[in-house]
């Protein structure tokens, strides 16, 4: 049998639960599908540890931002555009797709400082004919897209 690589091993551990608390994690181990109780466990402690690094304002996360609006609102799409180009450090991506009835559905791809992607979301939610705004962090970060100190333009010699 091949030995696991060192990112693969786990640590085993002890947790003594409740009867009604053991009941419904076994109900939601079945209802969604999980291998394992293990597995259900692995998956709800990465959540609360996302939450918790997402309460340190300095922590760099990546993550979307869903937006959805009414697309007749005077001014409104240019407006997105705008702060998305004026947040360019921070908003890497995004993509919408129109609806019915004028409404419009926007995912921002955004990585940056927890503080700052919170005031991106708030001030996008706030705007006049959005509906509704969500963000979503998670623990990973997008590669950089370009190494620091090197320049935009690599000089090919005389053209």
């Amino acid at each position: 049998m091949a030995r696991k690589k060192a990112e693969e091993q786990v640590s085993r551990i002890s947790v003594s639960l409740p009867p009604h608390i053991l009941r419904e994690l076994d109900g939601m181990v079945a209802d969604k599908g999980y291998v394992s109780r293990s597995q259900a466990i692995q998956h709800i402690l990465h959540e609360a540890l996302t939450d918790c690094r997402q309460e340190d304002d300095n922590e760099i996360m990546a993550g979307v931002i869903v937006l959805f609006y009414n697309n007749s609102t005077t001014g409104l799409q240019q407006k997105l555009a705008d702060m998305q180009y004026e947040n360019v450090a921070e908003v890497i991506s995004s993509l919408h797709v129109n609806l019915i009835r004028r409404q419009t559905l926007e995912v921002v791809l955004v990585q940056g400082r927890v503080a700052k992607l919170h005031e991106i979301e708030n001030r996008f939610s706030t705007l006049p004919g959005v509906i509704s705004g969500r963000m979503h962090l998670i623990a990973s970060l997008i590669p950089p897209l370009h190494e620091v100190g090197r320049e935009a333009l690599v000089d090919v010699g005389p053209v």
